[in-house]
Protein backbone atom coordinates (compact mmCIF):
# COMPACT_ATOMS: atom_id res chain seq x y z
CA UNK A 1 0.00 0.00 0.00
CA UNK A 2 0.98 3.62 -0.49
CA UNK A 3 1.33 5.90 2.51
CA UNK A 4 -2.16 7.34 2.24
CA UNK A 5 -3.68 3.88 1.81
CA UNK A 6 -1.92 2.71 4.99
CA UNK A 7 -2.94 5.75 7.00
CA UNK A 8 -6.60 5.54 6.04
CA UNK A 9 -6.66 1.76 6.54
CA UNK A 10 -5.30 2.23 10.05
CA UNK A 11 -7.74 5.04 10.79
CA UNK A 12 -10.77 3.10 9.56
CA UNK A 13 -9.85 -0.19 11.26
CA UNK A 14 -9.10 -2.05 8.05
CA UNK A 15 -6.18 -4.25 7.11
CA UNK A 16 -6.07 -2.82 3.60
CA UNK A 17 -7.62 -0.12 1.44
CA UNK A 18 -7.64 0.38 -2.31
CA UNK A 19 -8.20 3.55 -4.36
CA UNK A 20 -11.85 4.37 -4.84
CA UNK A 21 -13.09 2.77 -1.62
CA UNK A 22 -15.14 4.87 0.78
CA UNK A 23 -14.06 4.61 4.41
CA UNK A 24 -14.97 6.36 7.65
CA UNK A 25 -11.85 7.49 9.45
CA UNK A 26 -11.27 8.38 13.08
CA UNK A 27 -9.89 11.91 13.43
CA UNK A 28 -6.95 13.11 15.49
CA UNK A 29 -7.42 16.84 14.87
CA UNK A 30 -10.11 19.13 13.45
CA UNK A 31 -9.01 22.65 12.51
CA UNK A 32 -10.89 25.88 11.77
CA UNK A 33 -9.97 29.53 11.39
CA UNK A 34 -11.74 32.87 11.70
CA UNK A 35 -13.09 32.68 8.14
CA UNK A 36 -14.34 29.08 8.08
CA UNK A 37 -14.97 28.61 11.81
CA UNK A 38 -18.06 30.80 12.28
CA UNK A 39 -20.05 28.86 9.67
CA UNK A 40 -18.88 25.57 11.18
CA UNK A 41 -19.94 26.73 14.64
CA UNK A 42 -23.38 27.72 13.34
CA UNK A 43 -23.80 24.29 11.75
CA UNK A 44 -22.49 22.55 14.87
CA UNK A 45 -25.22 24.16 16.97
CA UNK A 46 -27.85 22.93 14.51
CA UNK A 47 -26.70 19.33 14.99
CA UNK A 48 -27.90 19.52 18.58
CA UNK A 49 -24.96 17.97 20.42
CA UNK A 50 -23.77 19.67 23.58
CA UNK A 51 -20.01 19.17 23.35
CA UNK A 52 -17.29 18.57 20.79
CA UNK A 53 -16.05 14.99 20.52
CA UNK A 54 -12.70 15.76 22.18
CA UNK A 55 -11.66 19.20 23.47
CA UNK A 56 -7.98 18.38 22.93
CA UNK A 57 -8.54 17.47 19.28
CA UNK A 58 -10.08 20.74 18.11
CA UNK A 59 -7.97 23.71 17.04
CA UNK A 60 -9.41 27.20 16.52
CA UNK A 61 -7.01 29.71 14.99
CA UNK A 62 -7.69 33.39 14.38
CA UNK A 63 -5.19 34.16 11.62
CA UNK A 64 -6.85 35.32 8.39
CA UNK A 65 -8.19 38.71 9.53
CA UNK A 66 -6.40 38.98 12.86
CA UNK A 67 -5.62 41.38 14.38
CA UNK A 68 -9.19 42.40 13.49
CA UNK A 69 -9.25 44.65 10.45
CA UNK A 70 -12.87 45.78 10.81
CA UNK A 71 -16.06 45.15 12.77
CA UNK A 72 -17.07 42.10 10.73
CA UNK A 73 -13.73 40.38 11.27
CA UNK A 74 -13.84 41.31 14.95
CA UNK A 75 -17.20 39.55 15.25
CA UNK A 76 -15.83 36.47 13.48
CA UNK A 77 -12.84 36.25 15.80
CA UNK A 78 -15.07 36.84 18.83
CA UNK A 79 -17.25 33.94 17.74
CA UNK A 80 -14.28 31.57 17.81
CA UNK A 81 -13.10 32.97 21.13
CA UNK A 82 -16.52 32.57 22.75
CA UNK A 83 -16.97 29.05 21.37
CA UNK A 84 -13.54 27.99 22.66
CA UNK A 85 -14.41 29.26 26.14
CA UNK A 86 -17.89 27.74 26.10
CA UNK A 87 -16.70 24.28 25.07
CA UNK A 88 -13.42 24.32 26.98
CA UNK A 89 -11.38 23.81 23.83
CA UNK A 90 -7.71 23.53 24.67
CA UNK A 91 -6.19 24.68 21.39
CA UNK A 92 -7.19 28.31 21.03
CA UNK A 93 -4.59 31.05 20.90
CA UNK A 94 -5.17 34.73 21.54
CA UNK A 95 -3.38 37.60 19.83
CA UNK A 96 0.21 37.68 21.03
CA UNK A 97 0.41 33.89 21.08
CA UNK A 98 -1.27 33.00 17.81
CA UNK A 99 0.04 32.73 14.27
CA UNK A 100 -0.74 31.27 10.87
CA UNK A 101 -2.46 27.94 11.50
CA UNK A 102 -0.35 25.70 9.27
CA UNK A 103 2.87 26.82 10.92
CA UNK A 104 1.43 27.19 14.42
CA UNK A 105 0.06 23.66 14.81
CA UNK A 106 3.29 21.76 14.01
CA UNK A 107 5.27 24.29 16.04
CA UNK A 108 2.94 23.61 18.99
CA UNK A 109 3.41 19.84 18.82
CA UNK A 110 -0.12 19.17 17.59
CA UNK A 111 0.91 17.37 14.39
CA UNK A 112 2.52 13.93 14.39
CA UNK A 113 3.19 11.16 11.88
CA UNK A 114 0.24 8.80 11.59
CA UNK A 115 -2.39 11.37 12.50
CA UNK A 116 -5.57 11.95 10.50
CA UNK A 117 -6.20 15.69 10.32
CA UNK A 118 -8.99 17.62 8.63
CA UNK A 119 -9.24 21.36 8.48
CA UNK A 120 -11.68 23.88 7.08
CA UNK A 121 -8.86 25.36 5.03
CA UNK A 122 -7.49 24.08 1.75
CA UNK A 123 -3.84 24.26 2.84
CA UNK A 124 -4.40 21.76 5.64
CA UNK A 125 -2.42 19.45 3.34
CA UNK A 126 0.71 21.11 4.81
CA UNK A 127 0.79 18.57 7.64
CA UNK A 128 1.56 15.76 5.21
CA UNK A 129 5.18 16.91 5.49
CA UNK A 130 5.15 15.44 9.00
CA UNK A 131 3.83 12.05 7.92
CA UNK A 132 0.17 12.77 8.64
CA UNK A 133 -2.82 12.37 6.35
CA UNK A 134 -4.15 15.91 6.24
CA UNK A 135 -6.71 17.43 3.93
CA UNK A 136 -9.08 20.36 3.64
CA UNK A 137 -12.83 20.07 4.11
CA UNK A 138 -15.79 22.44 4.06
CA UNK A 139 -17.21 24.20 7.10
CA UNK A 140 -20.33 22.01 7.24
CA UNK A 141 -18.19 18.87 7.18
CA UNK A 142 -16.00 20.41 9.88
CA UNK A 143 -19.07 20.89 12.07
CA UNK A 144 -19.92 17.19 11.79
CA UNK A 145 -16.28 16.28 12.42
CA UNK A 146 -16.28 18.40 15.59
CA UNK A 147 -19.36 16.60 16.81
CA UNK A 148 -18.45 13.02 15.91
CA UNK A 149 -14.67 12.76 15.52
CA UNK A 150 -15.31 10.95 12.24
CA UNK A 151 -15.11 11.82 8.55
CA UNK A 152 -15.64 9.86 5.36
CA UNK A 153 -12.91 9.62 2.74
CA UNK A 154 -12.62 8.17 -0.73
CA UNK A 155 -9.23 6.49 -0.92
CA UNK A 156 -7.21 8.53 -3.42
CA UNK A 157 -4.81 7.24 -6.01
CA UNK A 158 -1.21 8.20 -5.35
CA UNK A 159 1.53 9.82 -7.40
CA UNK A 160 5.22 9.50 -6.57
CA UNK A 161 7.42 12.56 -7.11
CA UNK A 162 11.10 11.65 -6.74
CA UNK A 163 13.50 14.59 -6.48
CA UNK A 164 17.07 13.29 -6.59
CA UNK A 165 20.38 15.06 -6.16
CA UNK A 166 21.21 18.41 -4.61
CA UNK A 167 19.41 21.74 -5.01
CA UNK A 168 21.75 24.48 -6.17
CA UNK A 169 22.69 27.74 -4.50
CA UNK A 170 19.68 29.97 -3.82
CA UNK A 171 17.34 27.21 -5.02
CA UNK A 172 14.71 26.23 -2.46
CA UNK A 173 11.87 23.79 -1.91
CA UNK A 174 9.53 26.53 -3.19
CA UNK A 175 11.32 26.38 -6.53
CA UNK A 176 11.03 22.59 -6.44
CA UNK A 177 7.29 22.49 -5.80
CA UNK A 178 6.58 25.25 -8.32
CA UNK A 179 8.59 23.28 -10.88
CA UNK A 180 6.57 20.16 -10.11
CA UNK A 181 3.27 22.03 -10.47
CA UNK A 182 4.58 23.60 -13.67
CA UNK A 183 5.18 20.12 -15.04
CA UNK A 184 1.90 18.42 -14.12
CA UNK A 185 -0.45 21.43 -14.08
CA UNK A 186 -3.06 22.68 -11.63
CA UNK A 187 -5.23 19.61 -12.26
CA UNK A 188 -2.37 17.16 -12.61
CA UNK A 189 -3.00 15.48 -9.27
CA UNK A 190 -6.74 16.06 -8.83
CA UNK A 191 -8.03 14.11 -5.80
CA UNK A 192 -4.74 12.23 -5.59
CA UNK A 193 -2.08 11.90 -2.93
CA UNK A 194 1.25 13.38 -3.94
CA UNK A 195 4.10 11.49 -2.25
CA UNK A 196 7.38 13.42 -2.25
CA UNK A 197 10.60 11.44 -1.91
CA UNK A 198 14.19 11.22 -3.09
CA UNK A 199 17.56 12.36 -1.79
CA UNK A 200 16.77 16.06 -2.31
CA UNK A 201 13.61 15.76 -0.21
CA UNK A 202 15.47 13.74 2.42
CA UNK A 203 17.97 16.59 2.74
CA UNK A 204 15.29 19.24 3.22
CA UNK A 205 14.54 20.72 6.64
CA UNK A 206 11.07 20.21 8.08
CA UNK A 207 10.23 23.81 7.18
CA UNK A 208 11.22 23.17 3.57
CA UNK A 209 9.24 19.95 3.42
CA UNK A 210 6.21 21.79 4.76
CA UNK A 211 6.45 24.17 1.80
CA UNK A 212 6.31 21.18 -0.57
CA UNK A 213 3.23 19.66 1.05
CA UNK A 214 1.56 23.05 1.47
CA UNK A 215 1.32 23.57 -2.27
CA UNK A 216 0.10 20.07 -3.20
CA UNK A 217 -3.42 21.49 -3.34
CA UNK A 218 -2.28 23.83 -6.12
CA UNK A 219 -1.97 20.72 -8.32
CA UNK A 220 -5.44 19.63 -7.19
CA UNK A 221 -4.12 17.02 -4.76
CA UNK A 222 -6.06 15.58 -1.83
CA UNK A 223 -2.87 15.59 0.20
CA UNK A 224 0.89 15.95 -0.13
CA UNK A 225 2.80 13.52 2.04
CA UNK A 226 6.39 12.72 2.97
CA UNK A 227 7.46 9.55 4.80
CA UNK A 228 8.73 10.36 8.29
CA UNK A 229 12.42 9.83 8.95
CA UNK A 230 14.96 10.65 11.66
CA UNK A 231 14.61 14.37 10.95
CA UNK A 232 10.85 14.12 11.40
CA UNK A 233 11.22 12.18 14.62
CA UNK A 234 13.70 14.69 16.02
CA UNK A 235 11.34 17.56 15.22
CA UNK A 236 8.43 15.77 16.89
CA UNK A 237 10.38 14.64 19.94
CA UNK A 238 11.41 18.24 20.63
CA UNK A 239 7.73 19.22 20.82
CA UNK A 240 5.78 16.14 21.96
CA UNK A 241 6.18 14.20 25.21
CA UNK A 242 4.79 10.89 23.89
CA UNK A 243 5.38 10.64 20.11
CA UNK A 244 3.32 8.22 18.01
CA UNK A 245 5.24 5.19 16.69
CA UNK A 246 6.02 5.80 13.01
CA UNK A 247 7.83 2.68 11.80
CA UNK A 248 4.86 1.45 9.76
CA UNK A 249 4.47 4.63 7.75
CA UNK A 250 6.81 3.95 4.83
CA UNK A 251 5.07 2.96 1.58
CA UNK A 252 5.42 -0.67 0.53
CA UNK A 253 8.07 -1.30 -2.11
CA UNK A 254 5.53 -2.99 -4.39
CA UNK A 255 2.75 -0.39 -3.97
CA UNK A 256 0.98 0.87 -7.08
CA UNK A 257 1.18 4.52 -8.12
CA UNK A 258 -1.03 6.25 -10.65
CA UNK A 259 2.11 7.92 -11.98
CA UNK A 260 5.77 8.29 -11.05
CA UNK A 261 7.79 11.41 -11.83
CA UNK A 262 11.55 11.92 -11.65
CA UNK A 263 13.28 15.28 -11.14
CA UNK A 264 16.97 16.18 -11.19
CA UNK A 265 17.41 18.64 -8.33
CA UNK A 266 20.53 20.09 -9.94
CA UNK A 267 18.45 21.22 -12.92
CA UNK A 268 15.87 23.05 -10.83
CA UNK A 269 16.48 26.80 -10.83
CA UNK A 270 14.86 29.83 -9.19
CA UNK A 271 11.45 30.15 -10.80
CA UNK A 272 8.33 32.26 -10.56
CA UNK A 273 4.70 31.44 -11.29
CA UNK A 274 3.26 34.01 -13.66
CA UNK A 275 -0.36 35.06 -12.99
CA UNK A 276 -3.02 33.82 -13.00
CA UNK A 277 -1.98 30.20 -12.27
CA UNK A 278 0.64 28.53 -10.05
CA UNK A 279 1.47 26.29 -13.02
CA UNK A 280 2.61 29.16 -15.27
CA UNK A 281 6.21 28.63 -14.24
CA UNK A 282 9.22 30.35 -15.78
CA UNK A 283 12.84 30.94 -14.72
CA UNK A 284 13.18 34.14 -12.71
CA UNK A 285 16.17 35.05 -14.87
CA UNK A 286 13.95 35.14 -17.98
CA UNK A 287 11.62 37.81 -16.63
CA UNK A 288 12.06 41.56 -16.61
CA UNK A 289 8.98 42.63 -14.66
CA UNK A 290 9.02 45.73 -12.48
CA UNK A 291 7.23 45.36 -9.15
CA UNK A 292 5.32 47.58 -6.75
CA UNK A 293 5.37 45.23 -3.76
CA UNK A 294 7.40 42.32 -2.42
CA UNK A 295 5.71 40.14 0.17
CA UNK A 296 7.53 37.66 2.40
CA UNK A 297 5.28 35.58 4.62
CA UNK A 298 2.31 33.16 4.62
CA UNK A 299 1.91 29.53 5.65
CA UNK A 300 4.05 28.63 2.65
CA UNK A 301 7.12 30.74 3.35
CA UNK A 302 6.81 32.74 6.56
CA UNK A 303 8.93 30.36 8.62
CA UNK A 304 12.24 31.10 10.31
CA UNK A 305 14.46 29.67 7.59
CA UNK A 306 12.55 31.71 5.00
CA UNK A 307 13.17 34.94 6.87
CA UNK A 308 16.80 33.96 7.45
CA UNK A 309 17.39 33.41 3.74
CA UNK A 310 15.77 36.71 2.79
CA UNK A 311 17.59 38.64 5.52
CA UNK A 312 20.92 37.28 4.33
CA UNK A 313 20.24 38.65 0.84
CA UNK A 314 18.93 42.01 2.03
CA UNK A 315 21.56 42.60 4.72
CA UNK A 316 23.24 45.95 4.02
CA UNK A 317 20.94 46.69 1.07
CA UNK A 318 17.91 48.93 0.64
CA UNK A 319 14.48 48.18 -0.73
CA UNK A 320 14.32 49.73 -4.19
CA UNK A 321 12.76 53.16 -4.65
CA UNK A 322 9.06 52.82 -5.39
CA UNK A 323 8.82 49.30 -3.96
CA UNK A 324 7.02 48.31 -0.75
CA UNK A 325 8.40 45.29 1.05
CA UNK A 326 6.19 43.63 3.65
CA UNK A 327 7.52 40.91 5.94
CA UNK A 328 5.16 38.86 8.10
CA UNK A 329 6.61 36.14 10.35
CA UNK A 330 4.22 33.19 10.44
CA UNK A 331 4.00 32.92 14.24
CA UNK A 332 5.03 34.86 17.32
CA UNK A 333 7.68 32.23 18.00
CA UNK A 334 9.15 32.87 14.55
CA UNK A 335 8.88 36.62 15.19
CA UNK A 336 10.75 36.39 18.50
CA UNK A 337 13.47 34.21 17.02
CA UNK A 338 13.82 36.60 14.09
CA UNK A 339 14.24 39.48 16.51
CA UNK A 340 16.84 37.62 18.56
CA UNK A 341 18.81 36.69 15.45
CA UNK A 342 18.71 40.22 14.05
CA UNK A 343 16.55 39.51 11.01
CA UNK A 344 13.87 42.02 11.97
CA UNK A 345 16.48 44.76 12.34
CA UNK A 346 17.92 43.83 8.94
CA UNK A 347 14.52 44.17 7.29
CA UNK A 348 13.75 47.46 9.04
CA UNK A 349 17.10 48.98 8.14
CA UNK A 350 16.51 48.00 4.52
CA UNK A 351 13.22 49.90 4.55
CA UNK A 352 10.82 46.98 4.84
CA UNK A 353 7.66 46.88 6.95
CA UNK A 354 7.53 44.03 9.48
CA UNK A 355 4.04 43.05 10.64
CA UNK A 356 2.67 40.85 13.40
CA UNK A 357 1.72 37.27 12.42
CA UNK A 358 -1.31 37.09 10.13
CA UNK A 359 -2.37 35.65 6.78
CA UNK A 360 -3.17 39.24 5.84
CA UNK A 361 -2.31 40.09 2.24
CA UNK A 362 -2.07 36.48 1.04
CA UNK A 363 -5.85 36.31 0.61
CA UNK A 364 -6.32 40.02 -0.05
CA UNK A 365 -7.42 40.52 3.53
CA UNK A 366 -5.36 43.37 4.95
CA UNK A 367 -1.78 44.47 5.73
CA UNK A 368 -0.75 44.78 2.09
CA UNK A 369 -3.74 44.59 -0.27
CA UNK A 370 -2.98 45.49 -3.90
CA UNK A 371 -4.56 48.32 -5.92
CA UNK A 372 -5.46 48.39 -9.62
CA UNK A 373 -2.47 47.79 -11.86
CA UNK A 374 -0.06 46.88 -9.06
CA UNK A 375 2.36 43.97 -9.33
CA UNK A 376 3.56 41.94 -6.36
CA UNK A 377 6.21 39.24 -6.14
CA UNK A 378 5.09 37.04 -3.28
CA UNK A 379 6.22 34.01 -1.30
CA UNK A 380 2.59 32.86 -1.02
CA UNK A 381 0.86 29.95 -2.73
CA UNK A 382 -1.81 31.39 -5.04
CA UNK A 383 -1.80 33.97 -7.79
CA UNK A 384 -5.38 33.80 -9.07
CA UNK A 385 -7.10 36.92 -10.38
CA UNK A 386 -7.79 39.22 -7.43
CA UNK A 387 -6.10 36.93 -4.91
CA UNK A 388 -4.22 39.72 -3.12
CA UNK A 389 -6.60 42.58 -3.82
CA UNK A 390 -7.76 44.24 -7.01
CA UNK A 391 -8.76 42.02 -9.91
CA UNK A 392 -6.55 44.31 -11.98
CA UNK A 393 -3.45 43.56 -9.89
CA UNK A 394 -1.00 40.73 -10.56
CA UNK A 395 0.81 38.31 -8.26
CA UNK A 396 4.00 36.45 -9.17
CA UNK A 397 4.76 33.52 -6.86
CA UNK A 398 8.37 32.99 -5.87
CA UNK A 399 10.75 31.76 -3.19
CA UNK A 400 11.85 33.94 -0.26
CA UNK A 401 15.22 34.34 -2.00
CA UNK A 402 13.63 35.60 -5.20
CA UNK A 403 11.30 37.90 -3.26
CA UNK A 404 14.24 39.43 -1.39
CA UNK A 405 16.38 39.85 -4.49
CA UNK A 406 13.46 41.43 -6.34
CA UNK A 407 12.73 43.83 -3.47
CA UNK A 408 16.19 45.39 -3.67
CA UNK A 409 16.41 45.41 -7.47
CA UNK A 410 12.88 46.71 -8.10
CA UNK A 411 12.04 43.97 -10.57
CA UNK A 412 11.74 40.19 -10.57
CA UNK A 413 15.29 38.97 -10.13
CA UNK A 414 17.12 35.65 -10.01
CA UNK A 415 18.61 35.62 -6.47
CA UNK A 416 21.82 34.08 -7.79
CA UNK A 417 22.57 37.37 -9.51
CA UNK A 418 22.70 39.55 -6.39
Amino acid sequence: MTMVEKLLAWSSGREKTIPGEIVEGTLDMVLMNDVTGPLAIDQFRKIGVENVFDRAKIALVTDHYAPNKDVKSAEQCKMLRDFAREKGIDNYWEIGKCGIEHVLLPESGLVQPGMIIVGADSHTCTYGAFGAFATGIGSTEAAVAMATGKCWFRIPQSQLHMVEGHLGRMVTSKDAILSIIGRIGVEGASYMSMEFAGSAVDAMSMDSRATMSNMAIEAGAKCGIIAPDDMTRKYIEERVEDPIETEYLAPDEDCAYEAEYQYDAAKIEPVVAIPPLPSNVAPAADLDVEIDQAFLGSCTNGKLEDLALAANIIDGEKVAEGVRMIVIPATWHVYRQSMELGYVTTFLEAGACVSCPTCGPCLGGHMGVLADGEICVSSTNRNFVGRMGSTKSEVYLASPATVAASAISGKITDPRSV
